[in-house]
């Protein structure tokens, strides 16, 4: 049985980097809301309480059961979980005299499992308004900072399992050692054997899914992009070609890639039918110049057209598709999912009519572990290595109506920014790029002639999971040189501009 870690989470923005921070150590585990029951299953290793923005003294917060937990397996609360569990101990946790955010240093440690070979004046990041006044008794400081009694604490064990907790974040970046605690807790307190992999993912998952299918038919709908074609290759290692796959072209597509991605699929014995629907899109695309509502056009026709091909499959029983950690914990966060800023990039699921169970083996993947499947898969690396790329495609890089000729323009404009990416070894240093098409046309010059053309914005940003994004600060020469590139290669592009917004206030795609 797989070894698991569970991280109750009671809403703090940091949660996820919790989780992530555990999977890099090998170690598999699960976020779930405080709220939610659980089994005590026999690979259990250890729990893990997140922070929260709330304070453990407010009415109504959030409450769970740490004795019980404790006796069972370790535990670790963190920020908000380090003063609940002080509290629900008989320890006082007030507001503090000013709120503690920011860098602070660790004092006075003690020698104890959890901060094995952490250094004294170690920074840590604090971000709380209570702190933990007197512990409870039995309860053993194990650090302190210049600003509060108490930054880290155990409960002495008396035959339970340990109880620890950190007043600070040990998963953000400026807790400098924070891996390594997080690390300590794993494996000095917890007895991890650090040996979730991507081989071991792989064979796992591969064994489940033909449990899960059996010599049923799976169809599944795919886009070129990491997450469903790590998904796809998966499942055709469960059960060959009783997977169908359908690659549809929906006429936003960037330049060459629909024939680029049916070529690479074939290379990994994929069973994939390429779906020409460009003619189909442009017409219900014509004269239409809202975001949403071109979004929901595309949406629309990509479920239309997938049906109809689902159709000439018979005896198909299960769908097959690539959603991924972060959509999972979004759906069943503490407070609900977050409010909608616009229809998701990526087309959602197919209507419930279609009465189709779902297979999704990366359900429990962040972005770059699915990156790692995919690389011990052998699945290329210009395919794994892909920007993400918006499932309503060009279509929201082209401000306006979109017609054949304005997707041709922004087709070869951003086939020459990625490329010059690559070859200026840049593109593995940005999250996403590609170029926007301007609904604007300015006056230009070239030779003797006055020319009247389009304008095309640059966008590259840096991010590690799309929530936050900055830009990305390329070098002016390397800007330079894409500039000249597409205004003397594109005809019907006269002036290129540098998108500098950050993310917030803007999102990453224009629309």
């Amino acid at each position: 049985m797989t070894e698991k870690i569970l991280i109750l989470d009671f809403g703090s923005q940091y949660t996820q980097l919790i989780a992530r921070a555990v999977r890099e150590a090998n170690v598999y585990c699960e976020i779930i809301p405080y709220h939610k029951n659980f089994e005590y299953e026999q690979g259990l290793k250890g729990i893990i309480l997140s922070g929260s923005p709330f304070s453990v003294n407010d009415s109504g917060a959030p409450e769970v059961n740490i004795k019980f937990m404790m006796e069972r397996v370790p535990v670790l609360g963190v920020c908000y979980g380090a003063q609940l569990t002080a509290r629900q101990f008989g320890g006082r946790v007030e507001k503090s005299n000013k709120r503690e955010y920011g860098r602070a240093y660790l004092h006075h440690l003690l020698p104890d499992k959890l901060l094995k070979n952490v250094m004294e004046n170690s920074q840590v990041w604090m971000s709380h308004a209570d702190s933990i006044i007197t512990l409870p008794e039995g309860f053993e400081i194990l650090a302190t900072t210049e600003s509060i009694p108490v930054a880290a604490f155990r409960k002495n064990e008396n035959g339970a399992h340990p109880l620890y907790g950190l007043q600070f974040h040990p998963e953000v970046y400026h807790s400098i050692e924070g891996k390594k605690i997080l690390h300590n807790f794993l494996v000095n307190v917890c007895g991890c054997s650090q040996d979730w992999t991507p081989a071991h993912f792989i064979s796992d998952t591969v064994a489940q899914l033909k449990s899960q299918i059996g010599d049923r038919k799976v169809i599944m709908a795919l886009s070129g992009g990491v997450d469903s074609t790590v998904a796809a290759t998966l499942i055709h290692r469960a059960i060959g070609d009783r997977l169908y796959g359908i690659f549809v072209d929906n006429a936003v597509l960037r330049k060459d890639e629909f024939e680029n991605v049916l070529k690479t699929y074939a290379l990994l014995g994929l069973n994939v039918k390429g779906v020409d629907a460009k003619d189909l899109f442009f017409r219900e695309l014509a004269g239409k110049t809202d975001p949403e509502e071109k979004r929901k056009i595309i949406g629309r026709l990509f479920i239309e057209t997938f049906q109809e091909e689902a159709l000439l499959v018979e005896g198909i029983e299960m769908l097959g598709q690539g959603t991924i950690y972060p959509d999972v914990i979004e759906s069943i966060s503490v407070h609900g999912p977050s409010v909608t800023i616009k229809s998701h990039h990526n087309v959602g699921g197919l209507p419930d009519k279609m009465h189709l169970s779902l297979v999704e083996p990366l359900r429990y993947l962040f972005k770059d572990e699915v990156r790692k499947v995919g690389r011990e898969l052998g699945i290329p690396a210009d395919m794994i290595d892909r920007h993400p790329f918006p499932g309503p495609g060009l279509a929201i890089r082209i401000l306006g109506e979109v017609t054949p000729e304005k997707v041709q323009l922004l087709q070869q404009a951003d086939d020459i920014y990625v490329k010059a990416l690559k070859s200026h070894h840049l593109y593995a240093t940005i999250w996403q790029a590609g170029a926007i098409l301007l609904p604007v046309k300015s006056v230009g010059v070239m030779g003797d002639e006055r020319t009247y053309e389009y304008t095309v914005a640059l966008r590259a940003v840096t991010s590690v999971d799309g929530m936050t994004a900055d830009w990305a600060h390329l070098p002016y020469d390397f800007l330079a040189h894409v500039s000249n590139e597409i205004i003397n290669n594109v005809r019907g592009i006269n002036r290129v501009v540098y998108d500098i917004s950050s993310k917030p206030p803007a999102t990453i795609e224009w629309e």
